[in-house]
């Protein structure tokens, strides 16, 4: 994840937001720059690289001015150069940006049209161009920056300096986090609390859709509709901030929150948004012609992989196998000479995943990991890595981390697809734009979280609830009951909707809440037929779905909970925010300990 500092202050700034940069090196970066304000022109110094290397360029360039920003970059929108990094300027303004801008393709076509230059390869350097277009209109400087920011789609955090504003800075957030410090005598800007501590513990986080005016005596904040609001200052202790939950009450909250932000930077890993395709290294093994595919993986993991073995199946056509680690293992599979063997694991440690693993290479089987730690043991003994860009989880329960396993999924599965020949060139980009709207359409169902909560506090009354899906979802089906059973201790069980009449109708009764994931799809009134018998049986269904699915379903359900409207490729990433927030709040109405669940590790290194 990308990091931003922004500091107006009583002193040269440049080495102290070197210093809060390094406070950011966890997110993970792959370049750095900073911008300062000389007498009221604008100057930087990037680099591509590690901190260090912008140290030495400091070293031999110094900085003045006692106005800048700051940027540590995960390379997504263009390659991880010195002209790639942020901050990005105009002769008028520097910003730096973390996330996605969706538009951004129309954008730029707008304004090289109407004659503006563009350096970099990267989506963040169009806000600079729209703010210096819109001053040049005679806009001020938070007049130019709403403007631009209202045409931006996407999830985004931002700040932004001015040629001869020493005492001014915007930033806004959409999706992504950012924070807004209050110091004597100066303000500053961070991705984090961590970043700041240093400086201030007085931290403000803004809300989504929010923007700020901020000089050295205040931050003036308006919403998304521009009305002054007033957000809650906390006291963040030194302590606290090293294991920052921002504005929430555990990390799993915060981790679900995050996914707007790490989704983006995933799919920046693997898109290029201008070619409308998806890019990866040059790989040890074709995916033209693999003979067979095998996924293996444990608990949430194994669902993820459970959801792309449909993606693989119907996009590339390709004969997939999915396995739990704990049972591949054991049981001798016969594997085909040149295959592909991909195992997920959120922290790469995963005994039995790593065992499978080993097993695999003894059958001549080409060895891939979807991981999110790069050094673990399943990367390091891996032919090649697919790292999933979530940053640190610390909740035990998943939540980030898998969001982000399934997009590195759909892209391996699309490029298995145009390697194949299976998709259109037209087909390629209606699903590369549908996975590029994710970050918004993610930081669009956060909103629902009190809703979600609400319907939490009746549901955790419950002693057993069933989740029914289809198709790809029928594996959120079953992540959703883990989830509910890992961290609120309720009994809950996953169904294939098309198996109910099979068994589990037997248990429906008044007191039963049932799940129904049922986006309007082509399974979609299969699947509220099944529904219906539940309702025939007095079950309390909760039906989550979107605006036509509710508006064709929704009589006699308990609740409902609405989702955007997605391309049916990508919804079962969207689908599984919901489920995540309904276990969320179901264990914090019933008490529980929900990022230390008892009997649960996060990593699992034994047997």
């Amino acid at each position: 994840m990308c990091g931003i500092v922004g500091i107006l202050g009583k002193e040269p700034v440049a080495g102290t937001i070197l210093e809060s940069l390094k406070r950011l090196e966890y997110r993970g970066y792959d370049s750095a720059g900073i911008a300062t304000l000389t007498e009221g022109e604008i100057s930087r110094r990037r680099s591509e690289g590690k901190l260090d290397n912008l140290a030495k360029a400091l070293s031999e360039q110094p900085l003045e001015g006692c106005t800048g920003i700051g940027h540590t970059r995960w390379a997504t929108h263009g390659a991880p150069t010195e002209m790639n990094a942020h901050p990005h300027t105009t002769d008028k303004v520097a910003i730096v940006h973390n996330g996605i801008i969706e538009n951004f393709r129309e954008l730029r076509d707008e304004l090289s049209e109407s004659g503006r230059q563009f350096s970099t390869e990267t989506d963040s350097e169009i806000i600079a161009h729209l703010v210096s277009q819109n001053l040049e209109t005679g806009l001020s400087p938070a007049e130019a920056s709403a403007a631009a920011i209202k045409r931006l789609e996407g999830a985004f955090a931002i700040g932004i300096l001015f040629k001869d504003e020493e005492d001014l800075m915007i930033a806004a957030r959409q999706g992504s986090p950012l924070a807004v410090g209050t110091g004597d005598g100066e303000m500053f800007i961070g991705s984090d609390a961590f970043a700041l501590a240093p400086m201030t513990n007085r931290i403000t986080y803004l809300e989504d859709g929010d923007w700020a005016e901020i000089t050295r005596e205040s931050a003036v904040i308006r919403d998304a509709r521009g009305n002054i609001v007033n957000r809650e200052e906390r006291i963040a202790s030194i302590a606290a901030a090293l294991v920052d939950k921002g504005d929430h009450k555990h990390f799993m909250a915060k981790e679900i929150f995050e996914q707007p932000e790490v989704i983006g930077h995933t799919l920046g890993a693997y898109i290029n948004p201008l070619k409308q395709s998806v890019v990866l290294p040059d790989l040890p093994f074709e995916l033209a012609t693999l003979p067979k595919m095998t996924l293996v993986a444990c608990g949430t993991a194994h669902y993820a992989t459970a959801v792309a073995k449909y993606w693989f199946e119907q996009l590339a056509r390709i004969s997939v196998e999915t396995d739990i680690a704990s049972e591949f293992r054991y049981r001798e599979a016969a594997m085909p000479d040149g295959g592909l063997s991909v195992f997920v694991s959120q922290s790469g440690e995963t005994a039995d995943t790593l065992a499978a693993l080993r097993y695999c290479r003894d059958q001549g089987q080409h060895i891939a990991s979807v991981v999110n730690v790069q050094e673990s043991s399943i990367a390091r003994e891996s032919d090649f890595l697919f790292p999933t860009h979530a940053g640190p989880e610390i909740g035990v329960a998943s939540t980030k981390a898998f969001t982000c396993q399934l997009t590195v999924l759909a892209c391996l599965a699309l490029a298995t697809g145009k390697a194949r020949k299976k998709i259109s060139r037209d087909g390629e980009i209606r699903l590369i734009r549908s996975l590029m709207e994710l970050p918004r359409l993610t930081a669009e169902l956060l909103r629902e979280e009190a809703k979600i909560a609400t319907l939490a506090h009746d549901l955790a009354r419950a002693s057993d609830v069933l989740y029914l899906g289809r198709g790809a979802h029928y594996p959120i089906a079953l992540e959703g009951a883990l989830k509910l059973k890992e961290i609120s201790y309720i009994h809950a069980e996953g169904y294939a909707a098309g198996e109910l009449k099979h068994g589990p109708i037997a248990l429906i009764d008044e007191s039963v809440p049932v799940i129904v994931i049922a986006p309007y799809d082509a399974m979609f009134e299969k699947t509220v037929s099944n529904m219906q018998e539940v309702i025939a049986r007095g079950g309390k269904v909760v039906l989550i779905s979107d605006p036509k699915g509710l508006e064709l379903a929704s009589d006699g359900v308990w609740a409902t909970i609405e989702v955007p409207y997605t391309d049916p490729f990508v919804a079962p990433i969207l689908y599984s925010l919901p489920v995540q927030l309904l276990a969320y709040h179901t264990a914090v109405a019933k008490g529980t300990d929900v990022d230390q669940p008892r009997n649960l590790a996060k990593s699992v290194t034994v047997e």
